[in-house]
């Protein structure tokens, strides 16, 4: 559905991107998730034709980006980051308009125009200008243009940034609704997002891939690991002790009442490090184990890499 191969960004002497590669295929949802800058949206930017790599190419069903652009933005709904809106124009006449740009046949604008704005829940404001919206309803209105085509691929930069908490999870909603119906991809680096909506991930770093797998086998990456939060009533030394015991990876000392212990995963060491405490007088007030998540394998691949 789509490849990349080998895909660079130049700015300069700056590398946004570097020898890219990764494919997707039909009906996957996948988060293209990273830091800001990592070169998230440069990527999106090629694939859907809005910018010329450096080197190296990209296809969409076959078809390349840059030979084929008009086969490749037929199967492609795009919602850029600050969704390009005519605010001037009621949500039905903006829909139509965009339609007519992407040369939806003329017998079936109406219905695909309809079948938008059902999908993204807009029907009841249909007749309204698009300026007197809400930023929640303006980010589902760039959901709808991306729909209206009905596209076989969705591509999603950033869908919820900016907007309040309720107005995310009407967001995801939507995206979970469209899954089945579409192949998406998700460009974020918010990890709830993700976890929420995707199958499949792919994480950069400073333009360069750094693990695309599905979120169960990324999570595997740190399987055998076990962070245990202790926290205490008393200050104590307890760093010292704990670093002792056979299977204890590290002690992080968050401060003199609470310390978070790696250790391998063995049930037992979790009740030793339980008796220890105890034994030192310190006062346990809680022991929280906690397995690798997608936000451990992200920071693991992504912090304190350098800039």
């Amino acid at each position: 559905m789509i490849e990349v191969h080998q895909l660079c960004k130049n700015y300069g002497e700056r590398k946004a991107i570097t020898n890219l590669n990764f494919k997707i295929e039909k009906g996957d949802v996948v988060g293209f998730l990273g830091p800001n800058g990592a070169g998230k949206s440069t990527t999106m930017k090629i694939i859907t034709g809005f910018m010329a790599p450096s080197s190296g190419e990209a296809r969409v069903s076959g078809y390349d980006v840059f030979e084929n652009p008009i086969e490749v933005k037929r199967r492609i709904g795009y919602l850029p980051e600050t969704p390009p809106l005519y605010t001037d124009m009621k949500v039905q006449d903006y829909l139509r308009f965009v339609a007519e740009l992407k040369q939806v046949d003329k017998n079936k604008v109406a219905a695909y125009v309809d079948r938008a704005l059902e999908k993204t829940q807009l029907t009841s404001v249909r007749n309204r200008l698009i300026q007197n919206l809400s930023k929640g309803f303006k980010q589902r209105v760039g959901i709808a243009q991306a729909l209206v085509s009905d596209p076989e691929i969705l591509i999603m930069d950033e869908p919820t940034v900016g907007l309040d908490p309720k107005q995310v999870a009407e967001i995801r909603d939507l995206i979970k609704e469209l899954r089945g119906e579409h192949t998406i991809i998700l460009s974020t680096h918010i990890l709830p997002e993700v976890q929420a909506v995707c199958n499949k991930v792919i994480i950069i770093h400073q333009g360069q891939i750094v693990a695309q797998d599905s979120i169960e086998g990324l999570e595997k990456m740190n399987k055998g690991s076990l962070v245990v939060s202790v926290k205490t009533r008393n200050a104590s030394s307890l760093a010292e002790s704990l670093k002792s015991f056979d299977g204890v990876v590290s002690v992080e000392k968050i401060s003199d009442m609470h310390f978070k212990v790696q250790l391998k995963e063995q049930d037992e060491l979790i009740e030793k490090i339980a008796s220890e405490v105890i034994r030192s007088g310190a006062g346990l007030l809680e022991l929280l184990p906690t397995r690798a998540n997608l936000e451990d394998v992200f920071l693991k691949l992504t912090y304190g890499q350098g800039s």
